[in-house]
């Protein structure tokens, strides 16, 4: 993506903060050489050597998710609130253009065991039950239940520096 230094944000607390409040994301990566994305949420955390990793998953009937291996290669899209930009709004002569804050992130597949899954899964759920009046948690599912569902995700941390 071509950045103008003068829109450059390096500063990395800030992108992780924007990472995070912007979790849904395009993921992308190639099958037969060719692009193929998924749009799926992903968090970030740290691993136990206290390095950034994104954890997310797809179903396991996904394509993506088929043809994922560790070591793949992967970009990550998260994308933050964007508009256009009316010419009429300078005090000067200009073309119209469009404002937006994006974040891609390059990076290597390393799938995720089943206890991976489940401490993933507990976090996102976790996350984003918080504002729930009547908070779902995973540890209230039964576990066959959770099994079944842990067998249909391809799980996936996105490790990047």
């Amino acid at each position: 993506m071509y950045i103008p230094a003068y829109y450059r944000n390096t500063d990395l607390k800030e992108i992780e903060g924007f990472i995070r409040e912007n979790s849904f994301a395009t993921l992308i990566t190639t099958i037969d050489d060719m692009p193929f994305a998924s749009h799926i949420p992903m968090e970030l955390s740290l691993n136990s050597m206290n390095e950034n990793v994104l954890c997310g998953h797809l179903s396991s009937a996904n394509p993506q998710a088929k043809a994922m291996k560790n070591g793949d290669s992967a970009m990550l899209i998260f994308q933050g609130p964007h508009t256009y930009i009316s010419s009429s709004w300078y005090n000067h002569m200009n073309v119209p253009t469009w404002n937006y804050i994006a974040v891609h992130v390059y990076g290597k597949i390393k799938l995720m065991n089943d206890e991976m899954l489940k401490t993933s899964l507990h976090e996102m759920v976790n996350k984003y039950e918080i504002i729930s009046k009547k908070p779902f948690h995973v540890s209230d599912m039964p576990p066959d239940k959770m099994q079944k569902n842990l067998k249909g995700n391809q799980r996936f941390r996105d490790q990047h520096g």
